[in-house]
């Protein structure tokens, strides 16, 4: 796909959004079956409420920016799902799985807060303000879940270790 301006990365981006949103919509219930300690299975059902809002956040979005939603395929989530996926197929017992099931859901955070951040920058360029402040707060989020999954990691990998 070629871009003639930001504008329309930026839909670009918004669509790949809409796509990886709804595609962790539908991991995060497995990674929470698939998890062991209460903690982590809370913090994925947490993140599923939270991924719920995103979506309906971005339709805001795509509004404001005289769009109908729409999804691209974001292959970067999906790859980083499979990864995750093989990751708790291959652990050979709960801590160590919990371990990969954190590595796989901080990768998929990292991929949203490049791409909630880019596409808030580019909303405030394109003059896109009420954008650029809903953007903010889905991108301050992930970051919440981030270093929330940062100190679960912390406990969980002290287990696994052993």
């Amino acid at each position: 796909m070629s871009y003639k301006n930001l504008e329309e990365l930026l839909i670009h981006e918004l669509k790949d959004l809409y796509d990886a949103e709804h595609q962790i919509v539908e991991a995060l219930p497995k990674m929470q079956e698939a998890a062991s300690a209460s903690e982590l299975k809370r913090a994925f059902a947490e993140h599923l409420e939270q991924s719920r809002q995103h979506i309906q956040r971005l339709e805001q979005v795509f509004g404001m920016v005289n769009q109908k939603p729409a999804r691209e395929h974001c292959k970067g989530v999906e790859g980083v799902i499979k990864e995750g996926e093989s990751a708790m197929k291959d652990a050979k017992n709960a801590d160590t799985r919990d371990a990969a099931l954190i590595v796989a859901a901080q990768k998929v955070e990292h991929y949203e807060m490049a791409t909630y951040g880019s596409a808030r920058t580019h909303a405030r360029l394109c003059g896109y303000r009420d954008a650029t402040a809903i953007l903010q707060q889905s991108l301050d989020e992930e970051g919440m879940t981030d270093e929330k999954l940062t100190g679960i990691a912390g406990r969980i990998n002290v287990e696994a270790r052993a």
